[in-house]
């Protein structure tokens, strides 16, 4: 397959292709990204499986253990998941335990969530694995590739939601 075009350059031109552009290499680089989440997502699998969850469950957990107090709305936005969807694993999170919902204090029909002691225990398991194969990558990889990194995940991102990355302290 052909190479993808680059702009054209300040004369009009067609620009030589960076060799990272080429088809190959952009296969490679979805190719790796199937691996990577493969995983990434595999060791906090089978600690979901032990408690009959799976990686909707996560999403809902981390989400709301990152973002202490969010709302069902806001995370319906971060989740892009349909209301029905998130409210049958919402349900079982809060019957099981592992998430508490509380009232709005401004607006009283809003319901804030909370992990609980047990959901937090949860979400600390699920994310020590993830935090560390995440820190070995980023100590291979060294700072710059780390940059470049973070950046090729933005641009993978819809614009709208990269005001979601805050850069850490």
């Amino acid at each position: 397959m052909a190479d993808i075009k680059s702009p054209a350059g300040p004369t009009g031109t067609p620009q030589a292709n960076p060799l990272f552009l080429r088809e190959e290499e952009l296969r490679q680089g979805i190719e790796m990204l199937f691996y990577a989440y493969r995983d990434f997502t595999g060791e906090p699998d089978a600690i979901l499986e032990t408690y009959g969850f799976g990686r909707a469950h996560h999403r809902v957990i981390y989400f709301v253990g990152r973002y202490p107090g969010t709302t069902v709305s806001a995370l319906l936005g971060i989740l892009r998941i349909t209301k029905q969807s998130l409210g049958r694993v919402l349900r079982q999170l809060v019957q099981q335990g592992f998430i508490d919902q509380r009232q709005g204090t401004s607006d009283r029909r809003q319901r804030l969530l909370h992990l609980t002691d047990k959901g937090l225990e949860l979400e600390s398991q699920l994310t020590a694995t993830q935090r560390e194969r995440m820190a070995r990558a980023y100590r291979e990889a060294g700072a710059e590739a780390v940059e470049g990194y973070r950046n090729v995940l933005a641009g993978l991102t819809d614009h709208a939601a990269r005001a979601n990355f805050k850069r850490p302290a």
